[in-house]
């Protein structure tokens, strides 16, 4: 069993972490986080700078989750101090994007463009017409930002073409021989 709960979180300077029966807030320089702790039997309490996760009753479950918490904590506490960042990668002919204040424009070799709109809390840039970049506090949103956007145009197998994350690596398969 995983043991990432014994580990406390420090809080860096500038952040102020508050607890209320089972609302956690941070509140940081790039913004505020709310988690709310209902029903997972989890303490959570906030000593000398170092916030600790404990399980209340033995069980598995509320050792399991206390881990999950405390991961969950530990990523509010880094988004807003320094924020999460997602980038992907265009790679195909004439694949490009291009980003207008809160949406982004994409052409993906479909009769038509696709036009995403941004949720609140995420930025995007496109520093060149193949490259995105994604920017916000919560890494959960980023993430599954990103995800939406790669799910237009998955990279596929045989000529590597479509969105993909920029660390992302594409094995492609051989064509068939006669």
């Amino acid at each position: 069993m995983s043991r990432v709960a014994k580990s406390p979180i420090a809080i860096p300077a500038g952040v102020n972490v508050s607890i209320n029966n089972e609302l956690i807030s941070v509140k940081g320089p790039l913004g505020t986080l709310e988690f709310a702790l209902a029903g997972s039997r989890v303490g959570v309490s906030c000593e000398n700078n170092e916030i600790q996760c404990k399980s209340l009753d033995g069980s598995k479950h509320s050792r399991a989750m206390s881990g999950t918490v405390r991961a969950t904590i530990n990523n509010m506490v880094t988004g807003v101090s320094k924020g999460f960042e997602k980038k992907l990668t265009l790679v195909g002919v004439g694949y490009r994007a291009q980003a207008q204040g809160d949406k982004l424009n994409l052409t993906l070799g479909f009769s038509h463009p696709v036009v995403y709109q941004m949720p609140k809390g995420v930025k995007v840039e496109t520093p060149s017409q193949s490259d995105i970049v994604l920017k916000g506090i919560d890494k959960q949103q980023v993430g599954q930002v990103a995800a939406e956007i790669r799910a237009y145009r998955e990279p596929e197998p045989y000529k590597g073409k479509g969105v993909r994350y920029a660390d992302e690596v594409v094995v492609l398969k051989e064509t068939k021989k006669k």
